[in-house]
């Protein structure tokens, strides 16, 4: 039996050593060879606010379990919910009590890749995706508002000082508008070595673009598009080992630019309390990550 273990742990050497046969890491999952096969992630995420499009859409906390699946280190499908904290959200927004239960639940499929772009830019980030959004309250309420899809491109060159990111957001179905947002920042490494430390803080800030589809559909204004919310976030991230991150965040949003969305804005938020009737908020939240 020893000489058994032996001409294990010898094969799995070797095998570390050419590369060659199955292997796994942690964090980075199931790989044959050089080629990743494999990886999982599951993630939590508590908000104390439920925020889109720098709008309140839920005023008391809400949480978002997730978790996603990618194969070859190019296409990912995953499932990610969110769920009322507090019964408030669902008594303002006219669904009755959720909490504990979900509101939403999305299904997401998608495809990743970097592209190198040369010493100067380094690589581009390519992220595509498709959503399909399953929405219970609807069928709670009874206002017929149907399920709805989604089309997301994301582009990011993460090799540069500010980091810019692109994301475009397509609703098929429930509004038929298109949202985009620009945001730049840049990562700091608070402790650790290098690229890889173990604490890093994030400032950044990120314009919001809609069209007239998707203002109307948010109830922000009847006759046009234009520039919507204004972010300035910070975000620590820390990780605890190879698969287990801590990431905690604060947020500023308002619409700076355009009056008539601004007081749209207010209107929308008004409708989940005499307190939230104001353009602006301020919120943040905490989310553990853990990959495999």
């Amino acid at each position: 039996m020893g000489i058994a273990l032996a001409a294990g742990a010898a094969l799995a050497q070797e095998t570390a050593e050419t590369g060659n046969g199955w292997s796994y890491a942690p964090g980075e999952g199931v790989s044959f060879g050089e080629q990743p096969v494999f990886s999982a992630e599951f993630g939590l995420k508590f908000d104390s606010k439920y925020m889109t499009y720098g709008t309140v859409d839920g005023r008391d906390p809400i949480v978002t379990p997730g978790v996603k699946g990618t194969f070859f280190d190019l296409v990912y499908a995953g499932i990610e919910a969110i769920f009322d904290a507090t019964k408030s959200n669902g008594k303002y927004g006219g669904y009755g009590n959720r909490a504990g239960r979900y509101t939403t639940l999305d299904a997401i499929a998608g495809i990743s890749r970097e592209f190198d772009l040369g010493e100067n830019l380094g690589a581009l980030g390519v992220d595509f995706n498709y959503i399909y959004e399953y929405i219970p309250v609807c069928r709670h309420t009874g206002d017929g508002c149907p399920d709805t899809q989604y089309l997301n491109l994301e582009l990011s060159l993460g090799d540069l000082w500010l980091e810019p990111v692109l994301a475009i957001e397509r609703d098929l179905i429930a509004d038929d508008g298109t949202y985009v947002n620009f945001n730049i920042g840049h990562t700091f490494t608070l402790a650790g070595d290098g690229g890889n430390g173990t604490l890093t803080f994030k400032p950044s800030v990120g314009q919001g673009f809609g069209d007239k589809k998707r203002t109307r559909g948010y109830g922000l204004a009847d006759d046009h598009g234009g520039v919507m919310d204004t972010t300035i976030k910070g975000k620590f991230e820390w990780a605890i080992c190879e698969n287990l991150s801590l990431g905690a965040y604060v947020a500023y949003a308002d619409y700076w630019f355009d009056r008539d969305l601004r007081h749209g804005v207010r209107e929308h938020n008004g409708l989940w309390g005499s307190r939230e009737d104001k353009s602006w908020n301020v919120f943040g939240g905490i989310a553990l990550t853990a990959k495999f």
